[in-house]
């Protein structure tokens, strides 16, 4: 097996044990988190931030998320789902603009 197609296992390996893993959060909360969409407030503002920028996360959103009833362990987990549903979503990006460049590289020979 060649490198890249050891990392791209490694990679659905990692993403699969995120969303279908043990966990305290839920498989249906873990998925949303990963792909940053159907969460309700205050965990859409947390998961938005770690998204967009993690340094933009504060104590108060993590308070607000404790708040509303989700556990440490909980919020821990929803965090690492957003933060892998974001670097699969560059990653998949970064795979496509590479094909596309190869693409036109063998095109223009």
């Amino acid at each position: 097996m060649s490198d890249v197609d050891r990392k791209r296992v490694a990679h659905r390996e990692l993403v699969d044990r995120v969303l279908q893993g043990e966990g305290r959060a839920s498989v249906e909360q873990r998925a949303r988190a990963f792909g940053n969409e159907g969460l309700s407030s205050p965990l859409d503002v947390l998961i938005g931030k770690v998204v967009g920028g993690a340094a933009q996360v504060t104590e108060t959103d993590l308070a607000a998320v404790k708040a509303a009833g989700y556990s440490e362990d909980q919020v821990f987990e929803l965090v690492v789902c957003a933060a892998v549903g974001q670097s699969d979503r560059l990653y998949a990006a970064g795979l496509a603009a590479l094909a596309e460049a190869k693409e036109g590289t063998d095109h223009a020979s």
